[in-house]
């Protein structure tokens, strides 16, 4: 077999030059995915160094559960609200799923509701469910237990949930806050002002039509809030006063309305109507635009637990007598009354 003769040099540079001119296509073409291109209608962007963009488990949490605007549902659990007492028939957590299973236009918010757990049963729980949930780690703390309201473990899990709502603020997310003992018996977001002029629309135990902030009591059991820098600046302060006191996350909110902080900031707040978003303080008198409940004004969760499944009952015996008598639901609905929340009333006895 014959070997190949040695190219000459003619022929070697141009062998060369075409092999040079290929690797320069190849690797030069703007459709080349290994390397950056010049946007059509933008300036060239800064390729000096590698940028990488490293999500943590709260970015992918709340990436997965965000609705298209950045807008999330986010409660706080731990193992006292999901695992079920001796006494109770069950559980908080499961009284509130079950709210957005019977109430109306609610079902789709679950695919929006991030669970965040502050213990590793109440995370199981949260996964066995196949519920949008995220561990917030808290070291040397045990919030697993139930803690009594404004015992020194309720004031700390309170401003630790703070922080946490600062953080997802953040990282550019609006959210609706709800504790686990609110039910949503109606869409929300129906009755909320979401032409982006509203910084917080936030409940109140009670609601005088007064809109000076001063003037309401508000609890932060139910709110939206959207993430800007006027409302980041608000939980920053609201957050710097957690040392300063032993006063819960709550009172100290209203202290810094009392205090003139709307102003100060450029904050637009709404008072929520309880004929709306009602709760065991002042409930809502007409059934027909109920849209929460909160088990407020009440001190134990067997309390709660009990008194939210009289509510939950009432609210299936109203929708289901409608539905069959639908020629008299005006009757129906003027004649409803909500069981007498005994359970939270009796919480408060010695």
């Amino acid at each position: 077999m014959e070997h190949p003769k040695d190219l000459s040099p003619g022929t070697s540079a141009i062998v060369f030059l075409l092999l040079a001119g290929l690797l320069f296509l190849c690797v030069w073409s703007p459709s080349n995915p290994l390397l950056p291109f010049h946007e059509p209608n933008g300036s060239p962007k800064n390729y000096t160094g590698v940028e990488f963009l490293v999500k943590d488990e709260l970015d992918l949490a709340l990436e997965e559960a965000s609705m298209p605007n950045k807008t999330v549902i986010i409660a706080v659990v731990n193992r006292a609200y999901v695992e079920q007492s001796v006494n109770a028939e069950t559980t908080m957590l499961d009284l509130f799923l079950e709210s957005f299973w019977v109430g109306e236009d609610t079902r789709a918010l679950l695919e929006h509701l991030l669970l965040v757990t502050v213990d590793q049963t109440a995370y199981d729980r949260c996964m066995f469910k196949r519920l949008h949930c995220y561990r917030l780690v808290t070291e040397g703390v045990d919030f697993g237990e139930e803690k009594v309201y404004m015992s020194r473990d309720f004031v700390k899990m309170m401003w630790r949930r703070t922080l946490f709502l600062l953080d997802v603020l953040r990282r550019g997310y609006s959210f609706i806050f709800t504790d686990a003992d609110v039910m949503w018996l109606r869409n929300p977001f129906a009755k909320l002002s979401l032409n982006g002029t509203e910084d917080i629309q936030i409940s109140v135990d009670q609601f005088y039509g007064d809109p000076r902030p001063e003037h309401n009591l508000v609890n932060t059991g139910f709110y939206h809030i959207r993430s800007n820098n006027r409302t980041i600046s608000l939980f920053e302060k609201w957050y710097s006063l957690n040392n300063s006191t032993w006063k819960k996350e709550q009172d100290v909110l209203i202290d810094l309305l009392r205090q003139g902080i709307v102003t100060q900031l450029h904050l637009r707040v709404r008072f929520l109507e309880t004929r709306h978003f009602s709760g065991f303080c002042e409930d809502s008198r007409d059934v027909s635009s109920v849209t929460t409940v909160h088990a407020n004004c009440c001190r134990h969760i067997n309390a709660k637990v009990r008194d939210l499944t009289a509510v939950l009952c009432d609210w299936k015996r109203f929708k289901a007598a409608v539905t069959k008598y639908p020629n008299a639901a005006g009757n129906i609905t003027m004649s409803f009354g909500w069981s007498p929340h005994s359970g939270c009333w009796n919480s408060w006895k010695p």
